[in-house]
């Protein structure tokens, strides 16, 4: 479990932090970023959240996701190693495809689409449009991680592939199941 007594410790004020392994590293380092990335696209469900309390089909998804980007992030701040003195909290397949089925049972409530999608339409489908945009830049830094560390798992890039997928069609679904879309209109404005 973990416990947090003291905020401020002014130990980051050089620029490092720590890995959960307690290897000092550059607050600036890849897998800094990439598990940063992952904080920030929780941060942006969180605020989504506020939006959809009253869901109780989207609701516990999102909560459920925002326990597993804790597990992600942990996942990212502790190294590949073979020395460790504990039990590496890891992405796990079963996580991944919990996140594959519910991408399915949402989408399956949605008429298909037939062009892509601009950004907004109910505050909740709003944030959750940003939220995907981070989550896409946080599966980039997991991903520019992973090639330079290949001991970086498959796994987390996967979850973190389908999680933007799923924030997608979480969004599509708080637009009023679709209908409350703003569709793309190519050249519209020319």
């Amino acid at each position: 479990m973990v416990r947090l007594d003291k905020i401020v410790t002014k130990a980051g004020d050089g620029g490092k932090t720590r890995l959960a392994t307690g290897e000092p590293v550059s607050k600036a380092s890849a897998r800094v970023e990439a598990y940063g990335a992952v904080d920030e696209a929780n941060s942006a469900i969180g605020v989504a959240r506020l939006h959809t309390s009253a869901d109780a089909v989207l609701d516990p998804i999102l909560e459920r996701v925002q326990n597993d980007l804790f597990d992600l992030g942990a996942d990212l701040a502790t190294p590949h190693a073979d020395d460790l003195k504990f039990e590496p909290l890891r992405i796990q397949a079963s996580q991944t495809d919990r996140l594959e089925r519910e991408v399915e049972e949402l989408n399956e409530k949605l008429a298909p689409l037939t062009s892509f999608i601009l950004p907004g339409g109910t505050p909740a489908a709003a944030h959750l449009h940003v939220a995907r945009a981070i989550a896409r830049r946080a599966e980039r830094a997991i991903v520019a991680l992973r090639d330079v560390d290949a001991s970086v798992s498959e796994e987390t890039v996967k979850f973190a592939n389908r999680l933007s997928d799923l924030l997608f069609v979480a969004a599509r679904y708080a637009n009023d199941e679709g209908r409350a879309d703003l569709l793309w209109k190519p050249g519209a404005n020319r």
